[in-house]
């Protein structure tokens, strides 16, 4: 099993998708770090040897922000648009979304649980 960034990556699964499973690396950047390591897409993760595991380890401290710093700085960022007040910010701060959705009928992963507020009663006929 290869432990690269603290994470211990899935083995049966390809190298390209098996690093995935860090933080911050996402299908492309696999792919980057995969080539520039001279390793191949689909070499299984429990197929690298060493030296192979110990390039991609190289590559992914130098180069790439990942796990806990890149954590970090997400949350610096938004703690910063939460200080300043802007739009987004205060879309943070109610747990709304940020980009524009609807809010109406969706967002219900941003907004929670449905909270249920009773309907006006109507007045009794004579």
């Amino acid at each position: 099993m290869a432990r690269i960034a603290g994470i211990d990556l899935p083995k049966n699964k390809r190298g390209e998708i098996g690093l995935t499973y860090i933080y911050g690396i996402g299908k492309s950047t696999a792919r980057y770090i995969l080539e520039k390591a001279n390793v191949d897409f689909d070499k299984k993760v429990n197929e690298w040897n060493d030296d192979e595991q110990t390039a991609i380890r190289n590559i992914i401290s130098n180069e790439i922000k990942t796990e806990g710093a890149l954590r970090s700085e997400v949350q610096t960022n938004i703690k910063r648009l939460l200080d300043i007040a802007c739009y987004r910010g205060l879309r943070h701060r109610k747990g709304l979304p940020l980009r524009g959705q609807r809010t109406r009928t969706n967002s219900r992963t941003r907004k929670g649980k449905r909270k249920t507020v009773a309907g006006k009663k109507k007045a009794p006929k004579k």
